[in-house]
């Protein structure tokens, strides 16, 4: 999916409405949060079960960079907030129709 996505470009549509650290918690990193999100449309998962599966499959951990072993934090849902945000102003149409 590397060859396929491109990420880059995706992450620069996406990162001046993702949160920045200051303000409670770090967030985690964009590159990890959008390929989650990639992961759940992909396999139809929800929030729990995204986590389940990274917990489960090596594969799709290191696909997404999920370290067990770095902590992670529960900031997805104000993720989705910005994606929800993101796709309501059509740039996720514009990008793809270039």
């Amino acid at each position: 999916m590397d060859v396929v996505v491109p990420w880059r470009e995706l992450e620069a549509l996406i990162e001046p409405f993702y949160p920045k650290a200051g303000n409670g918690r770090q967030p985690v990193g964009l590159s990890i949060m959008l390929r989650v999100y990639f992961l759940q449309q992909w396999f139809n998962l929800s929030d729990p079960g995204a986590e389940d599966a990274l917990y489960e499959s090596p594969v799709l951990r290191r696909f997404a960079g999920v370290d067990l072993a770095a902590p992670q934090h529960p900031t997805r849902p104000r993720f989705f907030a910005s994606a929800v945000c993101w796709s309501s102003t059509n740039c996720a149409a514009k990008f793809w129709t270039r």
